[in-house]
């Protein structure tokens, strides 16, 4: 079973066959799709499933913090399950691939406190672009 799978059962969330096949669409590393990108790969499990229905479901996860939205760059919303680990984005300039990173550095401890203008820093969010493999022609 999945991390996201067990943690919604941990929270007691009603598991209809409907949540759980968004819910395992969404199980791996490095899984960013967008909501049309769940859809499909849902239908593809559950062929009944409405579109409706994975953007709702899809807004719940994210309201209860089980999945992180990603916007990069204006371009469609992407769904990250890997709400409950510190992680960084890499974003491909060229075709959009996105793959979590874990730097060494905390990147709070990057931010001096003359830069935070009197604010209490909770949180940072770094995005590291470049561009993939398959872009850079390598």
């Amino acid at each position: 079973m999945s991390d996201l799978l067990e943690r919604l059962r941990g929270r007691g969330w009603r598991m209809t066959a409907q949540r759980r096949v968004v819910a395992e669409v969404l199980a791996g590393e490095h899984v960013h799709f967008t909501a049309d990108e769940v859809l499909e790969r849902a239908a593809a499990l559950l062929p009944e499933i409405s579109r409706a229905t994975v953007y709702n479901t899809l807004g719940e996860l994210v309201s209860l913090g089980e999945v992180i939205e990603v916007d990069t760059d204006g371009r469609a919303r992407r769904y990250d399950p890997n709400a409950h680990h510190p992680h960084q984005h890499l974003v491909c300039s060229g075709c959009g691939t996105i793959r979590d990173v874990h730097p060494d550095a905390d990147p709070l401890a990057g931010l001096p406190a003359s830069e935070r203008f009197g604010f209490t820093v909770s949180e940072a969010e770094v995005t590291y672009r470049g561009l993939c493999p398959d872009c850079a022609g390598g």
